[in-house]
C-alpha cells in the first residue's frame, strides 16, 4: 500500500510497530487505523486478527506474550470502555500490553456521542495504571511508537498511545 504525503504517518505507525517486533495486530475495524490494518492484512510475516469486540484484544495480547510474541491492539477510543474489566488481567498477569487508540471526542469533535468516552479515556487509563503516550504531530509518530514499544515490551508496562484528533483530524458531521 502506497502512502501519500498526507497519510505517510499512518504507514510509519505500522512500520515502527513491525520494526519493534510486533507480529500480531488485533483490531476492530476503524478508519483511523485503516492503513495499519490494511498493511497487516497484506503482510505474510504478521498475523492480523479482526475482533468482534475490543476486550478480546487484551486476552489475545496475554496469549501472545505467553507464546513469546509481541502484539498491538488497534482500536478507537470509544472501544476503551469495553476493555476495562479485562485490563485487570494485565495487572494480575504482569504481562506487557500495547494499544494504539485513534481518538474521538477530543480536539474538534463534532459528534456529541463521542464526547463522553473522549473525556474518559485518560482518567480510565490512569486508573488502570497505564503509561500514556499522546501524539499530536506527524513528526512525533516514529519516536513515540518506539518509546511505547520500549516501555511495553522491555519494561513490561501497559502502554496506550493516543493518536489525537490534532494528528488524525476530526471527522465532519
Amino acid at each position: 500500500m502506497e502512502a501519500t504525503t498526507e497519510d505517510r504517518w499512518q504507514k510509519v505507525v505500522y512500520d515502527t510497530l513491525k520494526k519493534n517486533g510486533v507480529t500480531i495486530f488485533s483490531y476492530v475495524p476503524d478508519a483511523g487505523h485503516r492503513m495499519a490494518i490494511d498493511l497487516s492484512l497484506a503482510d505474510p510475516d504478521v498475523h492480523s486478527v479482526a475482533l468482534t469486540t475490543e476486550e478480546e484484544g487484551v486476552a489475545l495480547a496475554a496469549g501472545a506474550h505467553l507464546g513469546g510474541a509481541k502484539s498491538a491492539l488497534l482500536m478507537q477510543s470509544s472501544g476503551l470502555g469495553n476493555c476495562i474489566n479485562f485490563f485487570s488481567m494485565i495487572t494480575g498477569g504482569k504481562f506487557p500490553f500495547l494499544t494504539i487508540l485513534s481518538m474521538r471526542g477530543d480536539y474538534g469533535e463534532g459528534n456529541p456521542w463521542q464526547m463522553g468516552m473522549g473525556k474518559a479515556v485518560r482518567p480510565i487509563l490512569d486508573a488502570m495504571g497505564f503509561v500514556t503516550v499522546e501524539i499530536t504531530q506527524k513528526d512525533e509518530v516514529e519516536r513515540a511508537i518506539d518509546a511505547a514499544c520500549t516501555m511495553a515490551f522491555q519494561s513490561g508496562e501497559a502502554v496506550a498511545v493516543l493518536l489525537t484528533q490534532k494528528l488524525i483530524g476530526a471527522k465532519k458531521f
